[in-house]
């Protein structure tokens, strides 16, 4: 039992770091719950081990959420599994640092169709099935506030994605579904370490800059994910909850 039991959850970017553990911290409350990868399939795989080791329900789906049919596969998946869905999480998201001088379309073009645009899709393929209580929790970014320098690509999406969740918020508020952001300071990620971020002078200046003294972990926004899912959350919609120890 827990304060997900009997839900059916997505959760886009599920095969690592902050969406892994959001899938986790999911199943954990009783969710059951629709693991996905836009590549890494050993790595949804993982995760789905994980949770059915621990006596939950998970299932890995592939797609891509920047594209029309890849989303609502990912969706149909949910219904044809579990008959029903009841949570989305839009944690699918990448990103790249560069000045504005030496950004390109390119860049521009992978950040906002993962970011912004997959955001939209998967969320027109998942109203169809939300009814009353339903949540959607949309990853966000502090960086959607705080700006900091060589984002200007990333922070715009970010951005976007804030004023998605309120919009949304107000057009499916009157069908009872929730629609909340998270926004992150720097976590520990795989796609942190990869970056270079550990062991920095960013990560140095990172933690300076926040009270708690510590970059966060996929944990400290997972379990801020759950709670926005459950019913402990019922008078909160088009919230954005800046998950980052105190960095402002």
């Amino acid at each position: 039992m827990g304060k997900l039991s009997g839900k059916v959850a997505v959760v886009t970017g599920a095969s690592k770091g902050i969406g892994a553990a959001i899938a986790k911290a999911l199943a954990a409350e009783g969710a059951s719950v629709v693991v996905n990868y836009a590549s890494s399939k050993a790595g949804a795989d993982a995760v789905v081990s994980a949770i059915t080791t621990a006596g939950r329900k998970a299932v890995s789906v592939g797609g891509d959420v920047s594209k029309a049919a890849d989303a609502k596969g990912i969706v149909d998946a949910a219904i044809e599994t579990y008959g029903r869905l009841d949570i989305l999480v839009n944690n699918s998201g990448v990103y790249e640092f560069a000045p504005i001088a030496e950004f390109t379309e390119t860049q521009y073009r992978r950040q906002f169709d993962t970011n912004v645009l997959g955001v939209l899709l998967t969320t027109q393929a998942a109203v169809r099935h939300l009814g009353e209580g339903a949540s959607i929790v949309n990853v966000s970014s502090v960086v959607s506030t705080v700006t900091p320098p060589t984002t200007a690509v990333y922070s715009g999406t970010k951005g976007a994605v804030d004023a998605i969740t309120g919009a949304l918020a107000r057009e499916l508020g009157p069908r009872k579904i929730r629609v909340n952001s998270v926004n992150p300071g720097v976590i520990l990620t795989e796609g942190a370490q990869s970056a270079g971020v550990i062991g920095s002078d960013f990560e140095t200046s990172a933690v300076s800059q926040t009270p708690l003294g510590r970059l966060g972990t996929p944990d400290d926004v997972a379990s801020v994910v759950a709670f926005l899912a459950s019913d402990d959350a019922k008078w909160l919609t088009g919230e954005h909850i800046i998950t980052s120890g105190g960095m402002r």
